[in-house]
């Protein structure tokens, strides 16, 4: 019997430390339930109450949770900031986040750890099946995980999940400097700019009426599009400036065509014509002269790296 305990203890002492990280906002619904079904699959489990008015911080850590509060509303990105560097601190081997609407089953916990305890990744991401997904937030999900695509140069199927894994590895190559909803997209790039290996594991959400939404569905995904703009124009910068560049010289040929035609034919210039040709064409070079520089820089910067 002595043995038996002797041999689980060494087992459990072998075992990877694992955290979870509940980034959390007027949540007292679904924390308590959250909390208590994560414990079980987890050593460690730490609440960022980013500013709630509600008792979220106050469950959170009479169910013996780990509480970081923000004394004010921060964003997603600036609570998943912190749950990277306590993780990083208290030297975990895994990092478990989950969003606090209760949308994700914590029994998922293990499919999600295993693909790391094997090392066969350092991101897992808990990918929501499309018929889970409400009609209204697949539309969108959709052009947003093919804008992950592109600023990864890879294939996101469900870039905008936050039930998430990240191995030690992960979290000592990726930092997280977004401050609202567009982290989780900054998170994929970096992790595929530091070569990290990103596998996705289907797992069945809950979406269920509970008035849990801390941001209006439009604003989160305008959020999430512009942050993921910065991310494309600084990974391919060219490509993205000298795109918009194009367009701009098309539009301005167009119209400088139309205002010479005009002018040919009546002997006066439509100044709306003129001023859009102009306007176009102003904008087509500062474009294009932002992308060269742009790349320059990057280029310089990611040479020094490489030194």
């Amino acid at each position: 019997m002595l043995i038996i305990i002797l041999n689980e203890a060494a087992s459990r002492l072998k075992m990877p430390r694992i955290v979870a990280g509940i980034p959390a906002l007027n949540a007292e619904k679904t924390i308590a339930k959250l909390i208590v079904h994560s414990t079980k699959w987890v050593d460690q489990l730490v609440v960022v109450d980013d500013g709630s008015v509600d008792d979220t911080a106050l469950l959170a850590s009479k169910l013996g949770a780990i509480v970081i509060s923000h004394k004010r509303n921060l964003g997603k990105g600036a609570a998943l900031r912190d749950l990277f560097k306590y993780a990083r601190t208290e030297s975990a081997e895994i990092l478990v986040t989950l969003d606090a609407d209760g949308q994700h089953n914590p029994d998922d916990i293990p499919r999600l750890l295993k693909p790391i305890t094997d090392g066969d990744a350092d991101v897992v991401i808990a990918s929501r099946l499309p018929e889970n997904v409400p009609k209204t937030r697949r539309l969108g999900g959709k052009m947003l995980d093919r804008m992950t695509s592109a600023a990864t140069d890879g294939d996101a199927v469900d870039s905008q999940s936050g039930f998430r894994a990240y191995s030690r590895r992960a979290l000592a190559h990726v930092s997280v400097n977004e401050f609202g909803m567009g982290a989780d997209s900054e998170i994929l790039v970096k992790a595929k700019q530091a070569g990290l290996r990103v596998v996705e594991t289907p797992v069945t959400m809950s979406y269920k009426k509970l008035d849990t939404s801390t941001h209006h569905p439009v604003y989160h995904w305008l959020d999430v599009f512009f942050s993921l703009l910065k991310f494309i124009s600084i990974r391919h910068p060219l490509t993205f400036y000298g795109g918009f560049s194009a367009v701009m010289f098309l539009i301005a040929t167009v119209f400088g065509v139309q205002t010479l035609d005009y002018y040919a034919k009546w002997g006066r210039v439509v100044t709306n014509l003129a001023l859009v040709s102009i306007a176009a064409g102003i904008l087509g070079f500062l474009s294009f002269f932002t992308g060269v520089i742009l790349f320059t820089l990057i280029t310089i910067v990611r040479d020094e790296q490489f030194r």
